[in-house]
């Protein structure tokens, strides 16, 4: 009597489950590159538990000899708390089989886990709040229609509040909206440069990334190492059980992710619209 195993049985009964590295799998995501990712739990429950010194500012100057007053930083922490995004697809079997369908499926599904993790990110009120919503960050209002002094400012004031900003994040239209800004009313100059040859687009000296899917005419200035991050794997598992009786496939992609802001004075927001006002 012939024994049906793993080993000779079809791959439809034997599905496998594929783990993959979140930069791997969705390396433009902007978690990924304007937070400092403290490590991944599995679970709503586990947090990851952020140690960070809330600095005492009482150096001062003494007399030889003379006692030194004593003082003590506040050892504080934040609590990340993860949420799990996950898509499910359903497809026929031989869908499933035909050539590309498992590449385009998981391109698919990368970018919609991106569209998701950067609006949540940035812009996120619920079940995650994001950069721009974080109780305590500097809102800066909106950028002018002829210069770009509410950005000055605002960095200037991250900076003083001990801030290193690392990036600019915006949106398309909003990032055309200051493209759009001239040197003078009557010139077509852009006062942020032709952008015929740009390398990397920066503005005020800082790297700027674009996401389609962040809020449109909303920015944020980020300090990467006031940003701490818990990122798990993408994980991508088949099955043929339960739309057996349908000859399909089930397809589920998994990613948890979750974000806290150890000092939330060092981030930045501001809006932005047509023509830059």
């Amino acid at each position: 009597m012939a024994t049906i195993t793993t080993g000779t049985a079809a791959y439809p009964w034997r599905p496998d489950e594929t783990f993959f590295p979140a930069a791997d799998v969705v390396p433009q995501s902007l978690i990924l590159q304007t937070s400092t990712v403290a490590g991944s739990i599995d679970g709503d429950q586990p947090s990851v538990r952020v140690a960070y010194v809330d600095d005492d500012e009482s150096a001062d100057y003494y007399a030889e000899a003379e006692l030194i007053d004593e003082s003590a930083p506040a050892l504080a922490e934040r609590i990340i708390q993860t949420k799990k995004l996950a898509r499910r697809v359903v497809l026929s079997s031989e869908q499933f089989r035909q050539e590309m369908t498992a590449t385009q499926l998981a391109q698919s599904v990368a970018r919609d886990l991106i569209r998701k993790a950067d609006a949540d990110y940035i812009g996120g009120t619920s079940p995650l709040v994001g950069l721009a919503n974080i109780a305590g960050t500097v809102e800066a209002g909106a950028v002018g229609a002829t210069d770009l002094d509410v950005l000055v400012d605002l960095i200037a004031e991250l900076e003083v509040n001990g801030a290193t900003p690392s990036h600019v994040v915006v949106d398309p239209l909003g990032w055309a909206a200051l493209r759009t800004l001239k040197t003078a009313t009557a010139s077509n100059e852009s006062l942020l440069g032709a952008g015929t040859d740009d390398a990397q687009p920066r503005l005020l000296g800082l790297p700027v990334l674009r996401s389609r899917f962040v809020p449109a005419y909303t920015g944020v200035i980020v300090d990467r190492s006031a940003v701490v991050s818990a990122v798990g794997p993408v994980s991508i598992a088949t099955s043929e059980h339960e739309q057996f009786s349908r000859d399909s496939i089930v397809l589920r992609a998994i990613w948890r992710i979750g974000w806290t802001i150890t000092r939330p004075d060092r981030i930045g927001s501001f809006d932005l619209g047509p023509g830059g006002s």
